[in-house]
């Protein structure tokens, strides 16, 4: 973030970085991590944060920088109606219209939520080839609003799920999110919007595609053995059975029995393989505990 309150950007000055010191970095980054390999596990993208908590001056720059090294770009717009406002107030533009000047739109290009978009810009998103990353959870946690995807696939728009953050999402289950993507867009009245299979869809192969790969988000020959297993024969499954695939994103969101990314075992038996969790639950529980009193202090 570039954009501090002394500037009229929404984070305070203190959490904030110089433009040179950003760029700088994301080129250190870039170089040290990146594997643009395929099944690679660390894709480096450059994400300033939102409109306004960015310099337009960054958010081009990193752009240009971005294309340079042939990488992805990332960030969070047209997520509420404050950040239209302050978009057309403080720079003269939808956000949509902001991103294209600064150079934001193409396939490269991944958006985080699009709640605020009208048919036109939609219609902008399929031509370019941006992705969107849903968020329904945490849209309805903050009152964002509701996200036209609905009009977005049938436009042909690239749309993946997301869970945002911590701050706004208090599970980051993706097969809960699945649910909340079909459950949400059915509330504008239409009970066929989304069906269960295209909200899992969503989580899997439209993730892939947002993120422009072809090596993920299936099970098939020639991609990453990425894939999950779950307990059908429990209660949350009870009279579900007859269709195990609207049985996932309907029901109560289950627990993982076994997770395999890239061909390795994560989670088996329903217990995480790779991280001992009980020292990581303290220390995030005293981390926690010890930021909200200082939130109270001020």
């Amino acid at each position: 973030m570039s954009l501090g309150e002394s500037q009229g950007g929404l984070p305070p000055d203190r959490v904030c970085d110089g433009e040179d010191t950003i760029l700088r970095d994301s080129r250190r980054v870039i170089e040290t991590f990146h594997d643009p390999q395929p099944y690679s596990m660390c894709r480096v993208s450059l994400a300033p944060c939102s409109p306004f908590s960015v310099t337009p001056e960054l958010m081009r720059e990193s752009a240009r920088l971005a294309r340079a090294y042939q990488v992805h770009l990332h960030t969070h717009l047209a997520e509420t109606r404050d950040e239209e406002d302050f978009c057309l107030q403080k720079f003269g533009k939808r956000p949509v219209d902001y991103a294209e000047y600064l150079e934001w739109m193409g396939a490269d290009v991944w958006f985080a939520h699009s709640v605020w978009v009208n048919d036109a810009e939609i219609a902008r998103y399929a031509k370019s080839g941006v992705g969107i990353a849903h968020c329904p959870s945490s849209n309805m946690r903050l009152a964002s609003g509701i996200a036209p995807i609905v009009k977005m696939l049938r436009a042909g728009v690239k749309v993946g799920l997301g869970v945002d953050g911590s701050a706004s999402n208090d599970s980051s289950h993706m097969l809960a999110e699945s649910r909340q993507a079909m459950l949400l867009q059915r509330v504008g009245g239409d009970p066929k919007a989304i069906t269960a299979r295209q909200a899992l869809e969503l989580g899997t192969l439209g993730g892939a595609r947002v993120l422009g790969r072809d090596d993920i988000g299936a099970l098939e020959k020639g991609k990453a053995a990425d894939f999950i297993a779950v307990k059908m024969g429990c209660l949350d499954f009870a009279g579900a059975l007859h269709d195990p695939v609207a049985a996932l994103v309907f029901c109560a969101p289950p627990r993982v029995e076994l997770s395999v990314i890239n061909g390795r075992v994560v989670v088996e038996n329903g217990e995480l393989r790779t991280v001992e969790l009980a020292p990581v639950i303290a220390r995030h529980n005293r981390m926690a505990k010890e930021m909200l009193a200082r939130a109270g202090a001020r």
